[in-house]
C-alpha cells in the first residue's frame, strides 16, 4: 500500500475535476447503481497514469455530453474499492490505470492500460468523448 503523503496530489488531481472518490466497496457498488452514465477511473502511482490516463480524463470532460456520473478508486490504496470496481469491468483483466464506462450499471466502453501506455492524452481523451456522444 502506497503512503497516503505519495498519493494526495494523484487523488486531488482528479477530485479537483469533479472526480468522486470511492474507498469501499460498497461506495463503488452504490456508484454503479446510479442512473445514467459513469466513468470509473482506476487511478495509479505510474508514470502514464500521471502522464496520460489524468490528463485525458480531464480533457474528454470538455467533450458537449459527459458522463452523469465521475468516480475514481486508486490501485495499491483502496483495495477493497478497486478489487469491486474491476469485478464490474470483467471481462477485461485487471489494469491500472485505466477507465470504464458504465450506462444504468453495465459496462458500454472500456480502456485497459495497454490502451494508454505511449499513447498521448489527446488521443484517449477522443476515444472516450467518442464514447460520450455514443452512450451519454
Amino acid at each position: 500500500m502506497y503512503p497516503e503523503e505519495l498519493v494526495k496530489p494523484m487523488r486531488e488531481d482528479l477530485a479537483s475535476a469533479g472526480f468522486e472518490e470511492l474507498h469501499t466497496s460498497e461506495a463503488v457498488n452504490d456508484a454503479l447503481k446510479r442512473d445514467g452514465t459513469t466513468l470509473v477511473v482506476v487511478n495509479s502511482v505510474c508514470g502514464c497514469a500521471a502522464a496520460n490516463a489524468r490528463p485525458a480524463a480531464k480533457l474528454s470532460l470538455q467533450n458537449s455530453k459527459t458522463p452523469n456520473n465521475l468516480v475514481t478508486v486508486f490501485a495499491g490504496v483502496d483495495m477493497e474499492a478497486v478489487a469491486t470496481a474491476r469485478n464490474h469491468m470483467v471481462p477485461f483483466p485487471p489494469s491500472s490505470p485505466s477507465m470504464a464506462l458504465f450506462k444504468d450499471g453495465e459496462l458500454v466502453h472500456m480502456i485497459e492500460r495497454h490502451h494508454i501506455e505511449g499513447r498521448p492524452a489527446e488521443l484517449i481523451a477522443e476515444n472516450l468523448m467518442e464514447a460520450y456522444n455514443e452512450h451519454c
